[in-house]
């Protein structure tokens, strides 16, 4: 499997929680050049709930 994580190149969100015992993480990338990672539950919500807000397909310079 290749490697998920967003980049510049290759913007968007990639989210893992490998097991119950370990805390979830995130990363998200915008076309428009925001960044931000996360980790555990509630960072991460929040980190998914901002990025669909105001980047990602929400973000109107950005790619839909």
């Amino acid at each position: 499997m290749s490697d998920l994580t967003p980049t510049p190149d290759r913007p968007g969100l990639h989210i893992t929680a490998p097991t119950r015992n370990q805390p979830a993480r995130a990363s998200a990338v915008c076309p428009c050049g925001a960044s931000a990672t996360a980790t555990g539950d509630a960072p991460v919500r929040a980190l998914i709930d901002g990025y669909t807000a105001h980047h990602g397909p929400a973000h109107h310079g950005g790619a839909r």
